[in-house]
């Protein structure tokens, strides 16, 4: 190798992250292994364009290629790839209303089971010389999307369609609630209309203040990351095209393929089986030990 002749084997392990025990033994194959693994960032970075090196490491990690974070962050430097900061977004929350306002009920609270909180938002799609819009509710423990809609309207009916959709999922006999709604306080999720919704299904309503949008953080980050890895990558033909694809996106990409740094780089969809296995396997030890413990 020709870098060995000018450097020590330690320097050039180091400085490539890589195994010395692994240079001796291989006959030192690093730059073979250094290409094999830039094609491959190279190729997720091409298909996951916000992705930044700890998330590319842990998708490099579930498809069984050796790497780390630190080894990935350099190569992605040297490539030259790197999230572009997002464009700032037109507003789409009205919150100078006279409707009943609430307070924020999940500043200080732990979420540690699927169903205790939901976040809800709007955002808006440019469609050409038009702009449409998306309301999302996603469940804050596993990120999973509960309801979406895209409307062409900013009205309540917007807000009102993914909340039906989230709360009744496939047929009028499932159901399904958080026990905390949160979101800002726009127009669409005071109004009467919404609240009565979310009161009928026993359902808390929680509000961040007005200004402080970081007080719904998950949902802005959700929001961000559709824009980012969706919508401003698209050049959508029409709303119905728009609709389409938004909603493969969601129910599809977010949902089956796109890992989560907060969910141990799993899927929403991965991660929801792995808690249900775990819950169902906490309660058989449960009964199992009941049983056992039992005295007639």
């Amino acid at each position: 190798m020709r870098l060995a002749a000018e450097y020590p084997i330690s320097v050039i392990c180091e400085v490539l992250d890589y195994p010395r025990s692994s240079f001796y033994y291989e006959g030192a194959p690093v730059a073979a292994e250094e290409q094999t693994l830039k094609a491959a960032v190279s190729k997720l970075a091409e298909q996951w364009p916000t992705y930044g090196y700890r998330r590319i490491t842990g998708q490099l990690q579930r498809e069984g290629l050796p790497a780390n974070s630190k080894r990935v962050r350099r190569i992605m430097h040297e490539l030259g790839l790197a999230a572009q900061p997002s464009k700032r977004r037109i507003r789409t929350t009205n919150s100078l209303h006279d409707l009943a306002r609430y307070p924020n009920l999940v500043m200080d609270l732990e979420v540690t089971y699927p169903d205790q909180v939901w976040v809800g938002d709007v955002t808006y799609v440019r469609l050409g010389s038009e702009f449409v819009y998306l309301a999302v509710l996603m469940d804050v423990f596993t990120r999973s999307i509960r309801g979406w809609h895209l409307g062409q309207s900013l009205d309540g009916e917007l807000t009102m369609t993914a909340l039906r959709r989230a709360l009744h999922k496939g047929t009028e006999h499932e159901h399904r609630a958080p026990e905390i709604h949160h979101s800002d306080q726009g127009v669409q999720y005071a109004a009467t209309g919404y609240v009565e919704l979310l009161r009928e299904a026993g359902v808390a309503v929680s509000m961040a203040e007005v200004g402080a949008a970081w007080q719904n953080g998950y949902a802005e980050r959700l929001m961000r990351t559709i824009k980012e890895e969706e919508v401003q990558l698209q050049e959508y033909e029409n709303y119905r095209d728009a609709y389409r694809q938004i909603g493969k996106f969601l129910d599809d990409v977010h949902m089956r393929k796109r890992i989560h740094s907060s969910l141990g780089y799993l899927t929403p969809v991965e991660f929801e089986q792995h808690w249900s296995q775990r819950l169902q396997q906490h309660e058989h030890q449960q009964g199992a030990s009941e049983i056992t413990n039992f005295q007639p």
